[in-house]
């Protein structure tokens, strides 16, 4: 089905800069696919709107007044799980990074980029996988370590690493089937496994797992 036929993926833009705000309106509004269902300029109403609206994607900046978007994230999440969470946010410290992710967001973007890549890692975020921006990723793993068997990440074996490594670029299931010659169902227990021995309970834990480890 072509994707102008499919339901539109219902968005939320919790942004307190009115001009980063009304740009990001707009250029959203552009693609037939997205609507956007409330705006909010502060991290409590930000919450307030994701609970009355249950947005299918919250668009989230970090640096909010009131209450900042990491600790809005955790809170959408603990009530909210299915909704996806893209933080969109000049802050680029590997601290931030980390705890945007650890508090349940699915996708991290850097402002200034293009549109197009804020439209890519909503599409992921929708299919359960994790996007970074690449200028994020490649400083991350530029402050972190290489991975070693006492970490979680050495009990992995070579396809499971595989698999992680490109869970960790963003990739959905179909992609990784695709992109390493595995039937779906393969893939699936693989990221089964490869979450039973990180001893995490989802896909953005895991990457935040390969991360901590350096894993590129």
């Amino acid at each position: 089905m072509p994707i102008h036929e499919a339901s539109p993926t219902r968005i939320l833009i919790v942004e307190d800069d009115p001009m980063m705000q009304l740009g990001l309106t707009q250029a959203l509004e552009d693609y037939p696919a997205f609507v956007i269902v409330g705006q909010a300029n502060d991290g409590y109403s930000g919450v307030e709107l994701a609970l009355s609206l249950k947005p299918d994607v919250i668009v989230m900046d970090i640096g909010l007044p009131r209450l900042d978007g990491i600790a809005a994230t955790q809170q959408i999440r603990a009530k909210l799980p299915d909704v996806r969470v893209v933080i969109l946010t000049s802050h680029t410290t590997e601290t931030e990074i980390i705890a945007a992710l650890s508090s349940g967001a699915d996708a991290y973007c850097v402002k200034g980029a293009e549109v197009e890549r804020l439209v890519t890692a909503i599409g992921a975020a929708q299919e359960g996988a994790v996007y970074l921006d690449p200028q994020i990723a490649r400083r991350v793993i530029e402050h972190l370590k290489p991975p070693t068997n006492a970490t979680p990440i050495g009990q992995l074996s070579a396809r499971e690493l595989d698999v992680l490594k490109l869970m960790v670029e963003g990739y959905s299931n179909p992609e990784i089937a695709n992109a390493l010659y595995l039937s779906p169902n393969t893939v699936k227990t693989h990221i089964r496994g490869i979450m039973n021995k990180l001893a995490v309970d989802d896909r953005v834990q895991a990457a935040v797992v390969a991360l901590r480890a350096g894993l590129v």
